[in-house]
Parts: structure tokens; sequence; C-alpha cells
């Protein structure tokens, strides 16, 4: 019989990819989406026919409790969070609620559902936020400098303290940052990609930026999901750092991308102190010894190959955008 597994956040960028990857694996996929009055479903549009979908919510115990009780999955992968660090700063009790007690609320349905489901949290890298050492691994001290990352930690220890309480399969992928071209907009990379493509294309006359000096360990997001799996089918459930292991400044990243389109940043990126946090995370970067040691996983994916992904990507709705501006208007001849 094939594999069961349910995946919070299946709409998100990371859900998308692993119910993709879980799909090509034979696996019965069920996923998780908030209401809403317009729900969005554009990263899984190509899946909804091979998956199904759950109305259900991180905040709501009783729904969470039903839906594992009901699918029986086993497998669950928590991947449902407010994630992106600039607006847990506006919304701090949000991002607890969601990315913290989330992480409780799924894991403890599963607790009382039943023990043997393999649960996966989604920790981050920036739990270790102030870094005591470089490179980061899984023994490194956590100083978060934000309220999504005090949230991640909260969900990475809880995680830890219900596999050593109750014996439960439970781990965590503290999971570096990892991009794609279904990253959202909010996010630096894809604001970085997109905001090239609609300067190329005269969409759009500047990029605004905020600390260029900040260091991150960026992969693929694609190849990060197949770590998360790898690490569910292991005989003994164990925490693994994923990333590449080679660190970059964001300004790195703004040049591979304008180097794309043939266009020098200096002409177009300007520097706006509103988009400064109130504490920074100056350097992050991965020592995925462990990972590559236990699980055989290693990223396939170098920054220049992604940037290139999601230029190209960018450039393609950029070219949309223009097309549709540019539609002739059809004119009615009289007979």
């Amino acid at each position: 019989m094939s594999k069961s597994a349910l995946i919070t956040g299946i709409t998100g960028q990371d859900g998308s990819y692993l119910a993709e990857f879980l799909l090509d694996k034979g696996y019965e996929v069920h996923g998780t989406f908030r209401r809403a009055s317009t729900p969005t479903f554009d990263r899984i549009e190509h899946l909804v026919d091979d998956i199904q979908l759950h109305q259900s919510d991180l905040t709501d115990q009783s729904s969470l409790f039903k839906l594992v009780n009901a699918i029986r999955p086993d497998e669950v992968y928590n991947l449902a969070a407010q994630s992106f660090v600039g607006t847990s700063w506006d919304q701090v009790l949000a991002t607890g609620d969601v990315t913290g007690l989330g992480c409780a609320r799924i894991i403890e349905a599963i607790r009382s559902v039943d023990e043997s489901i393999r649960f996966y949290q989604a920790s981050s890298s920036e739990m270790f936020g102030k870094v005591h050492e470089t490179p980061q691994r899984e023994t490194t001290i956590l100083h978060p400098r934000s309220p999504y990352g005090c949230a991640k930690v909260y969900g990475h220890y809880l995680t830890i303290n219900f596999r050593e309480s109750y014996d439960m399969f439970a781990c965590s992928g503290i999971l570096f940052n990892h991009e794609s071209p279904r990253r959202g907009l909010e996010f630096v990379t894809r604001k970085i990609t997109n905001a090239v493509a609609r300067i190329k294309m005269g969409l759009q006359k500047e990029l605004r930026l905020g600390n260029l000096d900040a260091k991150r360990d960026w992969g693929f997001a694609g190849d990060y999901v197949e770590a998360m799996w790898m690490m569910l089918q292991q005989e003994k459930p164990n925490d693994y750092v994923i990333g590449t292991g080679i660190t970059s400044r964001v300004g790195d990243f703004v040049d591979l991308a304008f180097d794309q389109v043939g266009l020098d940043p200096s002409d177009f990126v300007v520097i706006d102190p509103k988009f400064y946090r109130p504490a920074e995370v100056d350097l992050l970067l991965a020592d995925p010894t462990k990972a590559e040691n236990e699980l055989g996983w290693k990223a396939k994916t170098d920054l220049k190959c992604l940037v290139e992904m999601m230029v190209e990507s960018d450039l393609e709705l950029a070219e949309k955008e223009l097309r549709d501006q540019v539609k002739p208007l059809k004119i009615r001849h009289a007979a």
C-alpha cells in the first residue's frame, strides 16, 4: 500500500515542491489551506486533481485533531507559518500564535490520535540570529533576532520535547534560506529578481533595498524538500541543518540578477533605511555535514543557477504583463 502524507501549508513555496516530490514517490497527498474569501492555489494549480485539500487552520486545535483523525497519515509535514521575518515585527502575537503555537497544536493532535505518525517540523536558520559560531550546526546556540525566529525556536524545542517525552518520531529540519520562482514577492530574493525583470522590460525604474551586506546561505527549495522526506525515512528521528555551506551577500545576489539581464545595478538600486530591521541578522552559514553523512543529502543547485532560474521566470511574467498592457482595442465597425 502507498504511504499517505499531510502537508500543512501546501499552498506555499515549500508545500508545492514537497507535494510534487511525494506524488512522484507514489504517496497519497493531503494538504491544508486556511479559509479566505479568495483562497490562493497558484503554486499547486497543476496538482489539484492529484491531491486532497482540506480547510484547516493552525490556530484551531479542534480542526487539526479532526483532520489528523480522519486522514490518519503516515507522515505529517508542518510547513505552515507566518514566515516573513519583516512582518513578524508588526504582527508579533499572530506570528507567535501561528508559527509557534501552531506547531504545538498539530503535534499534540498527532499525539492524541496516533503517536506512530511521523512528524516533520520546519525549523529555520533564523533561530541562530546573532550567531555564536560560524558555520552554524545542529549544536550551535540559538539566539533569535526577530519574533519569527523566537516562534520557530519554540516549535523546534517543543518537537525535541515530544520526541524525548513520548518517544514520537518527531524531527526538525533547520533549513537555511531556500528560494525559487515560487517565492513570495515580499521576500528579498524574489523582490530582487522580479524588479530586475520589470526594469529590463521598462515596467519599473528602480529597486529599493535595505542592508546589502547581510549574508545568507541560499539554496533551491526544490532540493530542500527532498531532505525533509529523507529525515522521516530514517530508523531514528533526529534534527538536521540543511544548507549549501556557502554564504553570499544580498549585494552579490543583486549583482548576479542584474548581470543576467545585462544591466548595471548601480543605475537602479536605491538604499532605503525603512527596509532595515530593528535587530539585524548579519551572517548565516550552514554546516550541512550531518545531513550529508547521515541522510546522504547535498544541495544540487548553486546560487548562480538559482538566480538565473528566478530571473528567467520573472522575465516571462514581465513579458506577459507588458503584452497585457499593449493589447489592441477591438473596434467594432458598423455593418
